[in-house]
């Protein structure tokens, strides 16, 4: 029986599930030269969040970096994660941009493409797949596993046929979750293996617990290839540590054949690494047993754990992790991976922090619900629909075949600052922040986010000149748990607080009555009234009915109405990103535009009055 062969995904998903994908290439490049040595059948090391994370956080050119990697690893095979029709982006992209960017990806240096599909649409890996094979490389057809009453072993089995008549080289099943149990992971490689006689590559992460025991018993069934991570990005939320497979196969006829005294020496490294990074690190990245019923996957775990730390939101994960399952359920049971995890999980997220369900719909909700990435597994809450799209018709082709051939307009629209094609399909990727990045590039002026000095794992501790957001408050007797989640801008002498108390989230007014002016030159301090309006640059704080505000901190992208202009109740005004999802804000009456005070790129908050509408 042949050996057994090992991805490890210490390059991309580790990190990914476990920091925030804040790894940096300056940080991968040292150990390369070992990586290289070890006899990998594959390293990960690109594609799923990565590509975002280099423009978006680390400042990088992803392209760049996956051309460094390239070069420091000459004898293994590079890995990427590709959306299918999604690319590394959150929409559908044109056929002519997916065999595009699917052959710059090979001129760079990606080996080995395992192509998925959110909703396990056939459809959507088509074009893809034959990009890939066209390209002259390793194609892996994917199949996402879930649960769900519409889920099982023959549906799976279905879609691993379609792929196998694709043309696909290998099958990986992805279980992104942690949800595939070890005796099912075993029918379940014996019955795509009978069906398509392709070698059988397993992908599961450690979060429930189950992946050690998942990826024993498929390769008793005849898996050959398996993904793990080295120790120091390993378990929990990532994946299972690839000394420990290692070690369990070797001296069986599944023996990997692989050096445990170099693993080893790569994963201290990485241990060292990983302190650096300490500011990423979340409590929801250990086992948690929990994804056996909301099934975030390892991948998004840690970003959802971020991003609402970054709403000052990071004490409703509870709520949010609950509230995932329903909205899985209302959207007909996606796969829970990239895009549709964070479709699904923002929305989550809304509904939680607006204290209602659809208050607010994300606009790719509204795209999901109106058919624009695909097929939905199950059936759809048609109430929510309703809610989202209103009478608008659903699609039920291959949303890409309503799409024209984006990629001159693509070069258009960044001609000047695009130096080459990899910069263009940069900014098809993400439009904002890549002509963000290739502007700041041009300029000079490209910096990534800042690292706090490491430490002992606390930010009082490590960082001691940064003011406390959390404290306790005693009140005639009475102890109450203070953390501060944002503020506002102040409006006359009030300015509004965002605090959680004991675990509720409130805001509060302060009123200054005295605040003091200091003189620039270290003179006399004197007191003063406060500003009876807001300064220069500030927004007006909402209060009136007309007053459009936010549903949660964000940035705004796109201004849609302009002064003068007529409007009805449930138009859309302006379009607020949030937690990576666009979210489009509309009128709450109908009248009359009156005033403006937002602009695209303003970072905002649910107390401003960014447009003012009077009612006719």
């Amino acid at each position: 029986m042949a050996k057994v062969h090992i991805t490890d995904l210490v390059l991309r998903d580790g990190h990914q599930s476990l920091i925030a994908t804040r790894m940096r290439t300056e940080d991968m490049l040292p150990i390369c030269s070992k990586l290289d040595s070890v006899g990998f059948w594959s390293l990960e090391a690109w594609g799923g969040a990565t590509f975002d994370a280099c423009v978006r956080f680390l400042r990088e050119d992803p392209w760049e970096r996956l051309r460094k990697l390239r070069k420091a690893l000459p004898n293994t095979q590079i890995q990427m994660l590709l959306r299918g029709q999604n690319l590394l982006g959150y929409r559908n992209y044109s056929d002519d941009v997916v065999r595009a960017f699917v052959q710059k990806s090979a001129d760079n240096g990606v080996d080995v493409f395992r192509v998925f599909d959110a909703m396990n649409d056939l459809r959507n890996l088509r074009v893809s797949i034959e990009a890939v094979k066209a390209a002259g490389k390793h194609a892996e057809g994917t199949v996402c596993y879930t649960t769900s009453p519409v889920h099982d072993i023959p549906h799976f089995v279905a879609l691993a046929k379609g792929l196998a008549e694709m043309g696909c080289d290998t099958i990986a099943i992805k279980d992104m979750a942690g949800l595939l149990t070890p005796y099912t992971a075993y029918d379940l490689v014996c019955a795509i293996r009978e069906a398509t006689q392709l070698p059988i590559h397993t992908h599961s992460h450690a979060t429930s617990g189950l992946s050690h025991m998942t990826h024993l018993k498929a390769v008793e069934a005849g898996a050959t290839i398996i993904d793990t991570c080295v120790g120091a990005f390993a378990e929990g939320a990532s994946h299972p540590t690839t000394q420990s497979l290692v070690a369990a196969l070797a001296g069986t006829a599944y023996d990997t054949g692989l050096s445990l005294p170099l693993i080893e020496e790569i994963s201290a490294y990485f241990k060292e690494v990983r302190k650096k990074y300490w500011q990423y690190e979340s409590e929801f990245t250990g086992t948690d047993t929990r994804v056996l019923i909301n099934q975030v996957p390892g991948g998004m775990i840690s970003n959802l754990a971020n991003q609402l730390k970054e709403q000052g939101a990071l004490d409703r994960m509870d709520a949010v992790l609950e509230e995932i399952p329903r909205v899985r359920e209302d959207l007909g049971f996606p796969p829970l991976v990239t895009p549709t995890s964070q479709i699904v999980g923002t929305q989550a997220a809304l509904n939680v922090l607006t204290g209602a369900r659809y208050k607010s719909i994300t606009n790719e909700v509204k795209l999901y619900l109106q058919g624009r990435y695909g097929q939905a597994p199950g059936h759809i809450n048609e109430e929510v629909r309703k809610m989202a799209i209103g009478d608008l018709e659903v699609t039920t082709c291959r949303p890409a075949d309503l799409m024209g051939d984006e990629l001159d307009k693509l070069r258009g629209e960044i001609e000047g600052l695009a130096k080459s094609d990899e910069d263009v399909l940069t900014y098809a990727m993400f439009p904002e922040i890549g002509k963000t990045w290739l502007q700041e590039r041009a300029a000079g002026s490209l910096k990534p986010e800042q690292l706090l000095p490491p430490g002992s794992g606390s930010q009082q501790e490590c960082a001691p000149h940064y003011a406390a957001d959390e404290f306790k408050i005693t009140l005639h007797g009475e102890t109450y748990h203070i953390k501060l989640s944002g503020s506002g801008r102040s409006d006359s002498s009030q300015r509004p607080y965002f605090v959680a108390i004991d675990g509720v989230t409130e805001e509060v007014l302060v009123e200054s009555l005295n605040e003091v002016a200091i003189s620039g030159n270290g003179g006399d301090s004197t007191p003063r009234k406060a500003a009876a309006a807001p300064a220069a640059g500030q927004k007006p704080r909402a209060s009136h009915p007309g007053h459009v505000t936010a549903a949660m901190p964000g940035t705004i992208v796109d201004v849609l109405v302009s002064i003068g202009q007529t409007v009805k109740a449930g138009d859309g005004i302006l379009v607020i990103e949030a937690m990576k999802m666009e979210n489009e804000v509309q009128a709450p009456i109908a009248g009359i535009v009156i005033s403006i005070s937002a602009k695209k790129g303003d970072a905002v908050t649910p107390d401003m009055a960014l447009v003012e509408i009077q009612p006719e």
